[in-house]
């Protein structure tokens, strides 16, 4: 059966990890891998879900299955976060929420649900998007179409080219859309452009379909929120991913949602019943450790509080290092303008930088990113700093 087995050349991302791994050089640097990193380089366990772990260890009493939907109060918690609790109840049987393994497992569960109501469904997705949209709703067989997003000497929206390609999607079509932090660029679509992509999806009639991966590493868990909201309220139809490994740092606990809003609540249940069989088709069950973590966090008020107020110490840490960044640059005596670095949010930007210079620095200075120039801001510290804008000044100079 296997002889004629190929082998697939691996992810870009964690072949960079590899090679950091054995790497000898004291000084190198990890910028690759999307996760956030304290000070010391660590991908810490956040102090509300020790505290989670520790009362769900004393009072946790199954293990059971939770059924395909997962939990139901995780799924009335997250779509508060996403949505507040006010549009949350608003909606009320328009909505369903359904918990995931994880964002990705909500990407491709929502794929596979489109791919059964409307099979090879067209769904638009921005230039440049994240490598992991294309394979996730790809597979599942809807038809990928991009749509132009970043321009990279501008280091800016193409908000109008943007549009104008938006413009041919009609009834049918989705749109994918960054809810906030645009992996791999970091520019995002402001307040009045959320209301122009609002504005056409209510006249064409397309259904955005929105990642949501980063709510509360940009400007707050609301203010992140702003275009889902917006067309939660505005719209029809209405597609949402979130995932719970930034914000509440469970990565490897795999936690997040879909949620899923249609104009009526016969639509709803039946959208529901869809998507509960494609969930048993796949994996049966999401796995619970995560999503009751989160659930604990958030029915308790002072553990709830604790978490916003360490994960606005994460954000307001990436918003500074952007800016030290950008400094330092500057004081290492690069003519290059990197000031939109400062202007972008998340833990993602692109340094604008051509493949054989990434390779430059990987391979003379050990400084590790993928050949789009994309870094990851939360793997700069205090320590790395000066080492990371001389190696760029260097290979900039060359």
């Amino acid at each position: 059966m296997f002889q004629n087995t190929k082998s697939l050349p691996a992810d870009p991302i964690l072949g960079l990890l590899a090679a950091y791994r054995v790497d000898s050089n004291s000084h190198k640097i990890d910028l690759g891998v999307g996760v956030y990193k304290d000070e010391n380089g660590n991908t810490p366990v956040m102090r509300a879900v020790k505290a989670a772990e520790q009362k769900l260890l004393e009072t946790q009493d199954s293990k059971s299955y939770v059924g395909p939907a997962g939990q139901e109060a995780f799924n009335h918690l997250t779509a508060g976060l996403v949505l507040g609790d006010s549009l949350r109840e608003s909606l009320g049987a328009r909505r369903v929420t359904f918990q995931t393994p994880g964002g990705c497992g909500g990407l491709r569960l929502g794929a596979e649900f489109i791919q059964k109501v409307k099979p090879g469904a067209k769904i638009l997705v921005s230039d440049p998007t994240w490598a992991n949209h294309i394979p996730l709703l790809g597979e599942a067989g809807l038809q990928i179409e991009k749509y132009p997003y970043y321009d990279y000497q501008q280091h800016a929206i193409r908000f109008d080219d943007m549009m104008q390609a938006l413009q041919k999607a009609g009834p049918g079509d989705l749109v994918l859309l960054h809810g906030c932090c645009h992996n791999p660029c970091g520019a995002d679509l402001d307040q009045d452009q959320w209301r122009s992509v609002t504005d056409l999806a209510e006249k064409n009639g397309f259904t955005p379909f929105i990642d949501l991966a980063y709510q509360g590493l940009g400007d707050g868990i609301d203010a992140d929120s702003f275009g889902v909201r917006l067309m939660a309220e505005r719209l029809p139809e209405l597609i949402v991913v979130n995932s719970c490994s930034k914000n509440f740092g469970l990565y490897r606990e795999r936690t997040g949602a879909l949620t899923v809003i249609t104009d009526n609540a016969d639509a709803t249940r039946a959208a529901a019943s869809q998507i509960a069989a494609t969930a048993r088709g796949i994996y049966s069950m999401p796995p619970d450790h995560g999503a009751a973590v989160v659930t604990t966090i958030l029915q308790d008020s002072a553990l709830k509080q604790d978490w916003d107020l360490e994960l606005k110490e994460v954000r307001e840490r990436i918003n500074a290092l952007r800016s030290e960044l950008v400094n330092a640059l500057t004081a290492e005596g690069v003519d290059r303008d990197f000031s939109f670095i400062e202007r972008e949010k998340g833990m993602f930007s692109f340094l604008g930088l051509s493949v054989e210079q990434v390779r430059s620095l990987i391979d003379d200075y050990s400084i590790y990113l993928v050949d789009s120039s994309r870094i990851n801001i939360a793997g700069i510290n205090h320590s790395n700093l000066a080492y990371l804008t001389r190696g760029i000044a260097e290979v900039l100079t060359r």
